[in-house]
């Protein structure tokens, strides 16, 4: 099976989704790195960046966009734009960030992503952006498939700090607008 057989919804995010994404968040990143770091790196990252109080200050902040994808009604993963840094490796125009891309394991495969990142283009361009940029962990192999396919391409590396550890994230980039893909 290759999609759902529910449509995907996806929404903007609102105040009152805080508590719900800090929990997908969390368990999403848990599902996806645990197996990869220690325990307290886990524990450390999980603990500052998925709170309900982080995410109800980043809905709040006009530089940060969620979205939120759901399936009969069960949101089952969420997309976070964000504008603002930018490494110096991303040299496309009026770049946005897409700082996380999260779906829940047992919903991929099945469309959801694909929707997600659909409607986080779209909401990029609304937003004004022309460049699309993120990193991705250089161990995972399965999202770096899925970005690539979505038209991003490696431009640059920069450090991600999960716990203790120092890892290296690939940084990648895409336009916004398809029309200015080039093969």
């Amino acid at each position: 099976m290759s999609e759902t057989s529910s449509p995907v919804a996806v929404r903007p995010a609102s105040i009152q989704d805080a508590g719900l994404l800090a929990a997908l968040g969390a368990r999403t990143f848990i599902e996806t790195y645990a197996a990869y770091n220690t325990s307290e790196d886990m524990t450390a990252y999980v603990a500052g960046s998925f709170t309900a109080e982080r995410q109800a200050n980043e809905l709040v902040d006009p530089a940060y966009r969620y979205l939120i994808a759901d399936v009969s009604e069960r949101v089952v993963g969420y997309a976070l734009l964000r504008t603002g840094g930018v490494p110096a490796c991303v040299s496309g125009p009026r770049p946005i960030e897409l700082a996380r891309f999260y779906v829940e394991r047992a919903w991929q495969g099945l469309g959801v992503a694909q929707a997600l990142m659909a409607a986080a283009l779209t909401e990029a361009e609304r937003m004004g952006a022309r460049t699309l940029w993120l990193g991705v962990w250089e161990r995972n192999a399965r999202a770096i498939r899925f970005y690539e396919r979505h038209g991003l391409r490696r431009v640059g590396i920069q450090t991600f700090r999960l716990g203790q550890d120092l890892q290296v994230d690939n940084v990648m980039t895409r336009p916004v607008h398809t029309a200015d893909l080039t093969h």
